[in-house]
C-alpha cells in the first residue's frame, strides 16, 4: 500500500485566501496526486454545504460526500498551511487537509489527524514548522499502519 501522505502533498505556504479557494487548492492537490478524479472537488463543496468541515484548533478537513466515492482512486491526504488565517464560517484556519478515503478509509485517517490535532502541543509543533519537510516529518503518523 501507498503512503497516504508525501512530502509533494504537502503546501506551504497555500496561496488561498477564501475557504472556498483553500477547498479547491486541497482538493486540486488530491486530483494532482492521482488519488481522485476532478469531480471529487465538487463532492468536497458538496459536504461543505451540508456541514462546516472546520474542526477546531485551526484545522479544517474538506472531504466529498458518501455518493463521491466512486471518484477516489486511493486513500490520500493533502496538507496545506497557510500564512494567514481563512475565515471559514468564522472560524480562523491556518491548515486545510483534503481527504480522499479509498473503500472507507477516510475515518481511519480522520482518527490519526484528530489525535494530532486533539494535542494543543502537537498544534504548536505544525504552526512553528518552517517547512514543508517539517511538516511531513511531524504529521507521519499518518502513514502508519
Amino acid at each position: 500500500m501507498s503512503d497516504v501522505l508525501t512530502l509533494s502533498q504537502i503546501r506551504m505556504p497555500g496561496t488561498a485566501r477564501s475557504k472556498d479557494d483553500a477547498i479547491r487548492e486541497a482538493g486540486q492537490m488530491l486530483v494532482d496526486a492521482g488519488a481522485v478524479t476532478p469531480e471529487y472537488i465538487d463532492s468536497m463543496f458538496d459536504r461543505e454545504r451540508s456541514v462546516s468541515t472546520y474542526m477546531g484548533n485551526y484545522l479544517a478537513i474538506p472531504h466529498g460526500t458518501n455518493e463521491s466515492k466512486e471518484t477516489i482512486k486511493r486513500s490520500a491526504l493533502s496538507v496545506v498551511r497557510y500564512p494567514e488565517p481563512i475565515d471559514w464560517d468564522g472560524n480562523q484556519v491556518l491548515f486545510a487537509l483534503g481527504i480522499a478515503g479509498y473503500q472507507g478509509g477516510h475515518m481511519d485517517i480522520l482518527s490519526r489527524i484528530a489525535i494530532v490535532f486533539s494535542d494543543t502541543d502537537e498544534v504548536d509543533k505544525l504552526l512553528a514548522a518552517r517547512s514543508a519537510e517539517e511538516l511531513y516529518q511531524l504529521l507521519q503518523a499518518v502513514n502508519e499502519d
